[in-house]
């Protein structure tokens, strides 16, 4: 199935992608005992929902409503970085023994067909398409084998990143934060959807011209084992969000250097995922 949250009569549901054009919001008394789709997934109850919604969903049309990011209201998002050769390379760094990993706050996040801050401070606002994980059964010290078991689905993401403020320092951190910079969604897939993931193509455009695009099976650290490394240092959650890193073809790289402006259209499309859209926006901030 395919699961999304919106926005409707100003205030904050979840449901069923049906189609760019129509969702299915979940019924009254299944939004009363899970207020979101993050407690949704905590429950256990992503079948039921879908059985629900399917009997008594109610018919959202999307030009009267507006999608959220898919996960609205994560604990944690975890960003893995240089997770691709072809990145790797470009970037001029050396290949590393453990996944690189940093953080995003869930105030970065944003949807699928809102506009999309550039921020005030910054010329150099660069695009990383990539694949995200949403966590469904959490843990500590997972092990790599069993971690399957522990993925909730999968969905699209824009880590839109300040390059200058990524580099004032070797923390990554501030380029990578500014509100509402990072597009998650348009929905997330289950597993069911999508039962090979190294079979998905990842695809970025940039105002339909195709900036990136590498098969997922390129990872450098696999899915297995970015969830089980982070799981040694922290505990995951339910509705945790892990970006896997983006491939080779990023904008401060190319020659002369490419960076989001004012009207352009970011796309990121995955095998299976769909497309995550967004125009740039001039931010005051």
């Amino acid at each position: 199935m395919r699961f999304i949250s919106f926005e409707s009569d100003g205030e904050a549901s979840y449901g069923v992608w049906q189609d760019e054009k129509s969702w299915l919001q979940a019924p009254g008394d299944f939004v009363t005992n899970y207020p979101d789709l993050k407690s949704v997934i905590a429950a256990g109850q992503l079948s039921q929902l879908a059985a629900a919604t399917s009997d008594a969903g109610r018919v959202i049309q999307a030009d009267s409503a507006m999608l959220l990011p898919v996960i609205p209201n994560p604990g944690k998002i975890f960003c893995v970085g240089l997770n691709y050769k072809s990145h790797v390379a470009e970037m001029n760094r050396a290949d590393s023994e453990y996944p690189a990993i940093f953080i995003r706050f869930a105030d970065s996040l944003n949807a699928h067909d809102a506009p999309l801050p550039k921020p005030a401070v910054t010329q150099r606002f660069d695009f990383e398409g990539e694949l995200a994980v949403i966590i469904g059964s959490g843990g500590r010290h997972i092990a790599a084998d069993q971690t399957w078991d522990h993925i909730a689905g999968y969905a699209c993401f824009m880590d839109g990143t300040a390059r200058d403020w990524q580099r004032h320092t070797h923390q990554w951190g501030p380029g990578k934060n500014f509100p509402k910079t990072g597009p998650l969604g348009p929905f997330m897939a289950t597993p069911e959807v999508i039962p090979d993931v190294n079979a998905l193509t990842l695809e970025t455009r940039l105002n339909g011209e195709v900036m990136q695009n590498a098969s997922v099976a390129n990872l450098i650290f696999t899915l297995p084992e970015v969830i089980s490394y982070i799981s040694g240092f922290t505990e995951l959650s339910p509705g945790d969000v892990i970006a896997t890193g983006t491939p080779g073809g990023v904008g401060d790289k190319r020659v002369p250097a490419l960076y989001m402006k004012t009207g352009d259209v970011i796309e990121v499309e995955i095998t299976g995922l769909g497309t995550l859209r967004n125009v740039v926006e001039e931010s005051k901030v």
